[in-house]
């Protein structure tokens, strides 16, 4: 379906909604937002008609559930000011006490009658290009019954529709859509809550149906932040598709880069495998400040620690972490996954790439993200498609995973190795009376690695990795037998490993 030629399109006042929406609402029609109490539909509608009033144009909500004051104090919750809406809060209580005096007519009718009238009337006096009706369900108790309240629905959007006006009309389904109402609206958006087991509350909304447009189905993530709702479009790699230039990030250690092929190749995701405390952030730090070092940008995100434990655990390694941070070419970001979407995530993501141009990114850890989100449907496919778009943008992404137990039969929690195109495998093992740590490179789609196991080690002076253990059997197992004669382990000045 295509775009509506020349119908213009208002601005929601959301960046992410008119992201969704492909521009904004079409100009002149009637569109519904239902939603259970508690979604954020008052918070939305207050920005469509912010965003109108701060464009010039007449905007006029109309409140039958909650009173102006009300409206006041939520918009002034975000901070917003309310001075250049016309609001108008329609009184539709049944009069008890005066239902005999209806003798023709069931009360219910005549005030139904009398609300619709008043709202008419008070179109007809603001001449408003904005209008938000919040909500439906009092209009639907007055009406009793369907035929009824249809047929009012219907009368309401052929008089906004001589006034050209662009309406919002918001209703509590209740969890329960009304295929009566939805069949009339031009547009439907449904927003949900999900509160999960532990953790803040999870939004997404769905545009269900836009007439003439081509909208982003499928759900997108939403929260209600201090500024107001905030809307993250669900990433699809296929829209920003391109053909970025080669290139290769050296670590600038030699040894390390004959491991892995001569370095991580632009487009590429590498996983970094290993058990807790084998190196594996320490690994992914060098590879993000020898890129920062090398001028261009780099974005560390981290699960698992704080911001002032990575960049302390950096410059113990000899790295000038704080002086790349100072000088914003190397950027940390710290997720709280209990109370960070998918989709909020994958943006953060996707504004490192397109705001601050970082070529290298560090997502530390996955095993973190992946075990924090357990009630997450579908999360292996959404990383599989924030990797795609990473790889179309020519970025090096490193995934940092930890592994269960920290010698012999370690085991990877959740097999992510065919996410990536890269796989670094860090492994304890004992030598000499003491435990060492070995590096070597299982995977490269990119090209050819060495095959080798390499001593690796983390001390003031950096990383240092030594000569291939070829005089080793069984490394990978945590328990190798030594059968050679040459060459020492680093630190070990006897000249001979045995």
């Amino acid at each position: 379906m295509n775009d509506s030629p020349g119908t213009p399109k208002l601005k929601t006042g959301i960046d992410g909604l008119d992201d969704v929406l492909r521009g904004g609402l079409p100009q002149g029609s009637i569109y519904l937002v239902n939603g259970s109490p508690g979604v954020g539909k008052t918070t939305l509608a207050l920005q469509f008609v912010l965003a109108g009033a701060a464009a010039g144009e007449k905007v006029l909500y109309i409140t039958l559930s909650e009173s102006q004051d009300e409206l006041r104090e939520v918009a002034r919750s975000h901070g917003w000011s309310l001075d250049g809406v016309a609001l108008y809060q329609l009184d539709t209580g049944i009069r008890a006490a005066g239902e005999a005096r209806y003798t023709m007519y069931h009360p219910s009718e005549v005030e139904l009658q009398e609300a619709i009238s008043a709202v008419l009337a008070e179109v007809d006096r603001v001449q408003p290009a904005r209008v938000v009706l919040d909500s439906l369900s009092e209009i639907r108790l007055l009406a009793q019954d369907p035929l009824r309240y249809r047929r009012q629905i219907l009368a309401l959007k052929r008089r906004f529709g001589d006034q050209h006006c662009t309406v919002l009309l918001l209703d509590d389904h209740g969890g329960v859509a009304d295929g009566h109402l939805e069949s009339l609206a031009h547009g439907v958006l449904t927003l949900e809550r999900h509160a999960p087991v532990y953790g803040g509350a999870r939004r997404r909304l769905e545009v269900a149906k836009l007439r003439g447009v081509k909208f982003r189905d499928g759900y997108h993530d939403y929260t209600i932040e201090a500024e107001g709702i905030a809307v993250y479009p669900r990433l699809v790699a296929s829209e920003h598709a391109s053909t970025p230039a080669p290139w290769k990030l050296e670590s600038g250690i030699k040894e390390l880069d004959e491991v892995a092929g001569g370095g991580l190749d632009g487009g590429t995701a590498t996983l970094v495998v290993g058990p807790a405390g084998s190196g594996k952030s320490a690994l992914a730090a060098h590879y993000a400040a020898a890129a920062a070092t090398a001028g261009q940008h780099a974005a560390i995100f981290t699960f698992d620690e704080s911001i002032a434990t990575a960049v302390a655990r950096g410059e113990s390694l000899g790295l000038p972490i704080r002086a790349l941070v100072d000088a914003k070419t190397l950027r940390f970001v710290q997720i709280d996954p209990a109370e960070v979407s998918p989709g909020q995530f994958a943006c953060k993501v996707k504004d490192a790439v397109v705001r601050d141009h970082a070529k290298i990114v560090v997502i530390d850890s996955l095993t973190g993200y992946l075990n924090a989100m357990p009630e997450e449907a579908f999360l292996l496919n959404q990383m599989h498609e924030l990797l795609a778009y990473l790889g179309q943008q020519g970025i090096v992404t490193l995934l940092v995973a930890t592994q269960h137990g920290l010698v012999g039969a370690v085991q990877t929690p959740v097999d992510v190795s065919y996410l990536a195109d890269s796989v670094i495998l860090l492994r304890y093992f004992e030598a000499l009376g003491s435990v060492r740590n070995a590096i070597s490179v299982l995977k490269r789609r990119t090209g050819m690695h060495e095959k080798t196991l390499r001593e690796y080690k983390l001390g003031r002076g950096g990383i240092q990795i030594g000569a291939a253990l070829k005089d080793f059997q069984g490394v990978l197992s945590g328990t190798p037998s030594y059968v050679g004669t040459s060459g020492p382990l680093l630190g070990d000045s006897r000249g001979k490993a045995g």
